[in-house]
This record gives C-alpha cells, sequence and structure tokens, in this order.
C-alpha cells in the first residue's frame, strides 16, 4: 500500500464483479452499476493524488458461478483491488435476499482495516444495501462517507405499484421498506451524495425525509472512451456480424439496437410493439435487442424468463421473422462491436426504459458514433443536453417512439449531424480523468477536520488485559432464583480463564447505576464499561474514560435543536437528570399519545438532526449520536483492543440491543428476552437458552463452548445455510431497529 496517497474504499455488494469479462445483464444486480464501479476503481487508482483504491465486494463460493468470485483479494493492476468478504451463505443470492448479512459484512470488513493496519481516508458506497454497510462503517471509523444511490427504492417503488394490482407482492419481492430505510440511514450519514444528473437531486433524492441538496454534487459518470470507435476507426468484429445477420433477411438496413438487461423496468416490450405496429420500420430497419446471455430461456429467474417471453411472443405476434434479431450468447469485449456495427448501417441506438438513473449505454452509443432515441427521465436528459445527439421520449408513448424512429431512419442529414455530435460531445462531458478529478476536488475538502478515534494505535497499560476473548452482557435490577448460582458459575469461568476471558458490562443505565447493580448481583469486575446506550465507554477498576470515543461521538450532535424538536411533543416526558447523558437524550414514551418511533425520526430528519431514535418497551425512548449505540460501540472496542469478532460473546436483553446481534459476534438470547428481539431469534449467530437472566448466559457460554475450543452450535446457526435465500425476516436487526415501532 501507497501510505503517502490517499487510501479511498468503495462498497459495491450484490451481483458479480471481477477485473475482466464482465458479465453483464446475467441478472438484474449483475449491470450497469457493476461497471460503472470497477471502471472508477481503475480511474481512481491511476491519479497520482491515490495511494490505494480498494473494491470490496461479497465473496462467492458457487458452482453455478465463475470461481473468480471466490477469490479473496484480486489485483486490478497497479494499486487498485478487489476485495472479497465472506457474508451469510457462501452460494450466490439476489439482492433482496442480503440485507440479513450486512452487519455480519460490517464485521468482516472491520477486521479487514485492522489486519491491514490502516482505515480508509473516505469510504464510498453504492445502491442501498452497501449504503447501509458504509454508513456503519464510516460512523464507527471516523471516515467522511459517500454514497451513491444509483436507483433509488422510492423511485422504483412507486413506478411498480402503478403498474400493480398486488402492492403487498411487489414489496415482498423487493423489500422496499429495508431498502428505504437503509437509503434513509446512508443520506442521514453521507458528507458527500454524488449524482449523475441534476434531475436525480430533485425529483428522486427529493422524495427522502433527509434530503440535502447541499451536499449533493452531480458529478457524471466517466467512460473508457478507449474502448469504443466509430467504424470507420476500427472494424466491426466477424464474430458480432454473425451473431446479429443469422436473424436477418435484409442485414442492409439501417439498425435500431437495444442493449439492456432483460428486466420488466427496461420497458423492452413497449420498444418490439413501436417497431412491430409500423409498416416503414418493419420494411425498411431491423431490430436488434441484446439482453444479456441465455443459454435456455427456462434456466434464466423468474423476472428475465418472464421478459423474453413477453418479447418473444411479441415477436410471433407481429410476424417479425426475418427483421428482428436477438442474439442469445455474446462476449463482454464485443458490446464496443455491436454499437459500430449499428453505426455502420446508419442505425441508431435506443434506451426505452421506464427509469434511467445515468444510461452509460448512451455515452457508449455516442462514442462509437451512434445516435439515440432514449426516455425523458434522469441520465439521458443531461447526455442529450450535453451531446445534443438524439430524443427524448416518453417511455410509455408508443406512437411517439414509431414516428421517431421513422423520421431518424429517413432523414440521412440529421443522422449525420447527430452522430458527430455525440462523438464531440462524450469527449468533451464524460472522460473518467475528468471526473476523477471533480471527485478528488470533492473529496478534499471532506477530510479536512475530520475527528475520528485512533482504532490502530498502541493498547493503553490502564485498559484492557491481554484476553483473547470477551463477554459482554446487560443488567437486569431483579435476582431470579438460580441466577446467584449462575452468577457463581460465570466468576469461576472468568477467574479460571485468568488475562483471558475479559467481562463487561452493555447497558442504556449511567455508569453509577451500573456500578451499583454490579455491586448488588456481585457480578465480575468489568474491564469494559458500555454505559448510557453506547454514549460512554470506561475501562477496569479505575475507570478510564475513552476520551476518543467521546470525541467521536461529537460528529453533528446538536442536542438544543433535538429538545426544541421533542420537548413539546405528546406522549413524551423527559426522564429524570440522571438518566440523561451528554450523548444521550431520554423520554418516558406513552404509546396511546406518542407519534410512532419512525414518525418521531422523520421529525428529527425533516429539521436535518442526523440521530438515531431508539425505542425500548414500548416506554422508553432514547435518542443518541448518529455513531453511538450499543452495537457500534462494542464494536469499536473490539477492534480498538485487537479483538477477534469470532471470540466476542453478546448476552442480548432489550430492545436497543439489536445492532449487535447480526453480526460476527457470538450471540444470545435468554428466554426472558425483550419482545422486541423476536426478529433476532433466528439470526445466524443467535443461541436461544432455555433459561432466563444469568441463567440463559451462562447456558450459552458452555453452548458455545467459550472457555475452551470454542464453536457455533447447530441451535445458535439459526436458519442460515447454503440454501438460504428467504424473503421473510430479512431486514438487518440495526435497520429492525429504526422501523420498530414498539408495537
Amino acid at each position: 500500500m501507497n501510505r503517502d496517497g490517499l487510501y479511498i474504499v468503495h462498497i459495491s455488494i450484490h451481483g458479480l464483479i471481477r477485473g475482466g469479462d464482465l458479465e453483464l445483464g446475467r441478472d438484474a444486480d449483475t449491470g450497469g452499476q457493476c461497471k460503472y464501479v470497477l471502471e472508477l476503481v481503475e480511474a481512481l487508482a491511476k491519479n497520482d493524488k491515490v495511494g490505494q483504491v480498494d473494491l470490496i465486494t461479497r465473496q462467492v463460493i458457487d458452482p453455478k458461478v465463475s470461481v473468480d468470485y471466490a477469490n479473496p483479494v484480486e489485483v486490478l493492476g497497479g494499486n487498485a483491488y478487489i476485495k472479497r468478504v465472506a457474508a451469510g451463505p457462501r452460494r450466490y443470492l439476489r439482492k433482496e435476499s442480503l440485507w440479513r448479512y450486512l452487519d455480519t459484512f460490517v464485521d468482516q470488513s472491520l477486521a479487514m482495516f485492522r489486519k491491514a493496519e490502516r482505515l480508509p481516508d473516505i469510504i464510498h458506497a453504492h445502491y442501498a444495501d452497501a449504503g447501509y454497510v458504509g454508513s456503519q462503517l464510516a460512523s464507527l471509523l471516523g471516515c467522511p462517507f459517500v454514497f451513491t444511490g444509483h436507483s433509488l427504492g422510492r423511485t422504483k417503488k412507486r413506478h411498480l405499484i402503478k403498474g400493480s394490482n398486488d402492492p403487498a407482492s411487489v414489496e415482498r419481492r423487493y423489500n422496499f421498506s429495508a431498502r428505504i430505510e437503509a437509503e434513509e440511514m446512508a443520506l442521514e450519514t453521507a458528507s458527500l451524495v454524488c449524482t449523475s444528473t441534476q434531475q436525480e437531486i430533485e425529483d428522486q433524492y427529493g422524495d427522502y425525509e433527509h434530503y440535502s441538496p447541499e451536499r449533493m454534487r452531480v458529478i457524471p459518470p466517466g467512460v473508457d472512451l478507449s474502448r469504443f470507435a466509430t467504424p470507420d476507426e476500427k472494424p466491426v468484429p466477424d464474430s458480432v456480424t454473425q451473431k446479429i445477420e443469422r436473424f436477418l433477411n435484409h442485414p442492409d438496413r439501417p439498425t435500431i439496437l437495444a442493449i439492456a438487461r432483460a428486466d420488466e423496468k427496461k420497458n423492452l416490450k413497449t420498444l418490439v410493439k413501436a417497431f412491430g405496429e409500423s409498416e416503414t420500420l418493419r420494411h425498411k430497419a431491423n431490430l436488434v435487442i441484446v439482453a444479456g446471455n441465455r443459454k435456455t430461456i427456462k434456466e434464466l429467474n423468474p423476472g428475465a424468463r418472464k421478459v423474453w417471453n413477453e418479447l418473444l411472443q411479441l415477436i410471433d405476434d407481429y410476424d417479425l421473422y426475418g427483421c428482428v434479431s436477438i442474439p442469445k450468447m455474446h462476449e463482454s469485449d464485443e458490446i464496443p462491436g455491436f454499437y459500430r456495427y449499428a453505426a455502420a448501417q446508419r442505425g441508431v441506438f435506443i434506451n426505452p426504459a421506464l427509469v434511467e438513473g445515468f444510461g452509460l449505454t448512451l455515452i457508449e452509443a455516442a462514442a462509437s458514433g451512434l445516435p439515440i432515441l432514449a426516455t425523458n427521465d434522469g441520465g439521458p436528459r443531461d447526455i442529450i443536453g450535453n451531446c445534443n445527439n438524439g430524443k427524448l421520449i416518453d417511455p410509455l408513448d408508443l406512437d411517439e417512439w414509431k414516428r421517431s424512429l421513422e423520421d431518424i431512419v429517413d432523414n440521412l442529414g440529421q443522422w449525420r449531424e447527430w452522430s458527430k455530435n455525440g462523438i464531440v460531445g462524450v469527449k468533451k462531458h464524460y472522460s473518467w480523468e475528468g471526473h476523477v478529478e471533480r471527485y478528488l476536488d470533492e473529496a478534499a475538502e471532506l477530510i479536512e477536520n475530520i475527528t475520528r478515534p485512533e482504532l490502530l494505535d498502541t493498547k493503553q497499560r490502564t485498559a484492557i488485559p491481554l484476553q483473547d476473548r470477551m463477554i459482554f452482557c446487560g443488567l437486569d435490577e431483579n435476582l431470579l432464583e438460580g441466577d446467584a448460582e449462575a452468577i457463581s458459575e460465570l466468576h469461576e469461568m472468568i477467574r479460571a480463564n485468568n488475562n483471558r476471558i475479559g467481562f463487561g458490562i452493555v447497558t442504556g443505565r449511567t455508569l453509577d447505576q451500573a456500578k451499583k447493580l454490579i455491586a448488588e448481583h456481585r457480578l465480575p469486575s468489568p474491564d469494559v464499561y458500555i454505559t448510557q446506550l453506547g454514549a460512554e465507554i470506561c475501562y477496569g477498576s479505575r475507570f478510564v474514560l475513552d476520551a476518543k470515543w467521546r470525541d467521536h461521538l461529537n460528529y453533528r450532535w446538536e442536542p438544543e435543536k433535538i429538545h426544541e424538536v421533542l420537548d413539546s411533543v405528546d406522549g413524551l416526558s423527559p426522564q429524570p437528570k440522571e438518566n440523561q447523558h451528554r450523548f444521550k437524550i431520554s423520554y418516558y414514551y406513552d404509546p396511546e399519545k406518542s407519534p410512532k418511533r419512525t414518525a418521531l425520526q422523520r421529525m428529527l430528519r425533516e429539521h436535518q438532526i442526523p440521530v438515531k431514535v431508539l425505542l425500548s418497551e414500548n416506554a422508553f425512548l432514547d435518542v443518541v449520536p448518529l455513531r453511538s449505540g450499543k452495537g457500534q460501540a462494542m464494536r469499536y472496542v473490539t477492534i480498538r483492543w485487537d479483538l477477534s469478532f469470532d471470540r466476542v460473546f453478546f448476552y442480548a436483553r432489550r430492545g436497543s440491543d439489536h445492532g449487535a446481534l447480526s453480526g460476527r459476534f457470538l450471540g444470545a438470547l435468554g428466554s426472558d428476552h425483550a419482545p422486541e428481539l423476536r426478529s433476532c431469534e433466528h439470526l445466524p449467530r443467535v443461541y436461544l437458552a432455555k433459561s432466563p437472566n444469568f441463567m440463559g448466559l451462562v447456558e450459552a457460554l458452555k453452548a458455545y463452548q467459550f472457555t475452551t475450543d470454542m464453536r457455533v452450535p447447530e441451535s445458535a446457526t439459526g436458519v442460515q445455510g447454503d440454501n438460504e435465500e428467504s424473503s421473510d425476516a430479512v431486514l438487518s436487526p440495526d435497520i429492525v431497529a429504526h422501523t420498530n415501532d414498539g408495537e
């Protein structure tokens, strides 16, 4: 690693990403985003200001996909790398099934940074799933956080529900509630939101509660222009010509080309209808649709299979045989050849998508000298505005598609003007070099005056001894029958493993309240005190305050504004002064009078106050800094003191314990755990004890064999397995904590 330059980390979790031969169009998750992120990483690594760029994605070990995706580290060249993190089942999963494994992704990434002994200067996350992961990492590490949504849940949900007779099925399939909440969390945390167009800022991000246009910048993606050329500059590969013309009776006609995934939102059926209903087009042009690779249609995922069945039926209904080409297979390096083929035939590239965040294919087509017709949404507006090389069309206006296609086929003068304008405009507005310079200018402003905890420095002698494993638990006020015996057994476990097993408490109580309960219950003397829902961390018998953590929590924490918004809300009343903390504002919550927790969160977001709002037992409401929380504090201690996540045990009790259960920690729930934790019962590393309170804690430690070889018992593996792809209960617990209304 070059330590003189910036260390930038990009996170893109779903789909299949490798350094070469991208399988674009394989499914709905492996599309333009994968290509964009890969090319951005490679372009950044070439800049002298950058020391290293990592692209972190999910490791996939699955016989159904290439072994490339199992490689933990892939060198892209120079100082750019793909690093793959194991999270959840080894097999390939669609993005809607990844939510429950995102906290594990966070923990594995933290361990990777600790091993590398350098923290990122910038974390940049792509899409909602990575947005959640990036917001958690950036909050904990104190790194500037950059977010790019690519496509947004609220926008997609609105379009899909509009055309659906069963909105509930749309939610079940796409998990929009989790996705939208993750996007809100990312927007709360982000110092910079990168967008491709101004319309994206106004019409898409404008729907979100934490809409902050002052933190949003339009930085259009670049294109590797060296890959694209006009037919005059480079011939069309024979393989491309053969794949297209085997379907055509008159291959010399102008080519109408579409390259897109077989996805309903790409709206390919409207294109086929427009072509089929035009006598002019059917007798003067050919339609070429490149929609991913397929050996057989029945082997495609359900969404792609539905699209192809519709397309084939339309081709048959309009009797388009001989004038429609639908190549079955292609290599990624043949894509530029498809553009050149269409340009050589004096054709046009068409993007009929219902929604288009940007549209890289439009730039690629323009660089090849191919005019474009595109949906009047998002990126196409800016691209055609900058390049003046085509026309915008309503994606659902069939007649307008027909007229526009007929005009471009018949008007040679217009074709030549648009072709020339596109070539010039792309070079001027969409090079990667220009994109990177703008990106780094924005990044430089973020890095100044950043406060971050020192996670990688030498351990303090006054803090944690050299344990290799830690027990964390909450506190209960009342002992149950058998608890005294269990606590005695806990003492003996720790005593027999002196300097090997540490003990810590994690509570919403104050330090003084915690010390009192520890003395009353005669618990082991803690090595770590995490109190006030993570607002304060102290170490050892001398209660050494972690000043770095205290300073870290100050980021964007404005308690006066919180009081201004919440103190007058019906159903909320401040808790006593002794329950308050510099970094925790606590209220009693009356569910009969107060708005729901989500509504309170929304109120704070609307006032641009980025915080976490936590509800426990449907009676106690706490507001804590964005960087705070029990789970984040535990993760901080774990990485700060170089512990392994696999050797940290947490016995959860309250609803505010959600965030620490779904990652790599060994978790456990007593039989008397809070109702808010029911959604955590089937998480991969949560042991369900048959006993309550401290008896359940000792039972779980024995099940994990915590004092000896350590193992994860079958009853603590939840429903996870290589066949896991359920759409039920896939919310990450930390997202649940933000969506649970305590009902």
